[in-house]
């Protein structure tokens, strides 16, 4: 039987890069879903022309996004094997989703983060407080749950059933440590697999201002400490 993958990419403001990720994408995806948090440029145009389905997210938010994403999905008839989350602005290689869905069909795992390891990564790619951020709050969740993460990358691939399971919550900034932390408490199955990444195209609307950087770091910490205490 053939693993159904689906994709979800939430993206505000990408039509000069969006086209570029979907393009990328593997054929191995059944349905790409760009969910389009409020943008006001042509991202929903650029995603649809290009063959994505498109979803509108008013509610501003990396974490409203992904949820919305998940939503749809839940009202599909023919429930997926497996969903990779991609952010839409092609700082990753969305070619490598080959191999990070790999070890969920090969070996049974049920979460597998893209991490963006230094040696792959393309100077000034990522900023100094996202690195830092990176560094700190694995650095906690290996003090506090004994787990080997080394990143919190965004481009990533979860069972379907693991992920709903997990009830994700977080509408901002803590989405990403959110689903980590979650899969600590449940006990999954999870590795590591090494992405590359490049200068995104256009401005990030987190780590591209001090605002967004302070806020990101807040909720990150807040999530680590609130699993932390309980």
């Amino acid at each position: 039987m053939n693993t159904i993958i689906k994709v979800i990419i939430p993206a505000f403001n990408e039509e000069g890069s969006i086209k570029h990720v979907i393009q990328d994408i593997p054929d191995i995806v059944s349905e790409i879903i760009v969910v389009s948090n409020n943008s006001t440029d042509n991202t929903e145009q650029v995603a649809q022309q290009s063959g994505a389905t498109v979803l509108r997210e008013e509610r501003m938010g990396y974490g409203y996004a992904c949820l919305k994403g998940i939503h749809y999905i839940s009202t599909l008839e023919i429930k997926p094997d497996i969903i990779v989350f991609l952010d839409g602005d092609y700082s990753d290689y969305p070619s490598e989703l080959v191999h990070i869905v790999s070890p969920i069909i090969d070996d049974n795992i049920d979460l597998v983060i893209g991490a963006r390891d230094k040696k792959l990564r393309e100077p000034g790619s990522m900023t100094t407080p996202q690195i830092f951020g990176n560094w700190l709050a694995t650095s906690l969740m290996k003090l506090f749950f004994g787990a080997n993460f080394t990143d919190l990358g965004p481009f990533r691939a979860i069972k379907y059933d693991k992920l709903i399971a997990l009830n994700m919550q977080d509408k901002t900034y803590g989405w990403t440590v959110e689903m980590q932390l979650k899969a600590i408490r449940h006990k999954y199955k999870f590795i590591e697999v090494p992405v590359h990444y490049k200068k995104r195209i256009g401005v990030s609307k987190v780590s591209g201002t001090i605002k967004g950087a302070i806020f990101a770091g807040v909720k990150i910490l807040s999530w680590i400490f609130k699993y932390s205490f309980v």
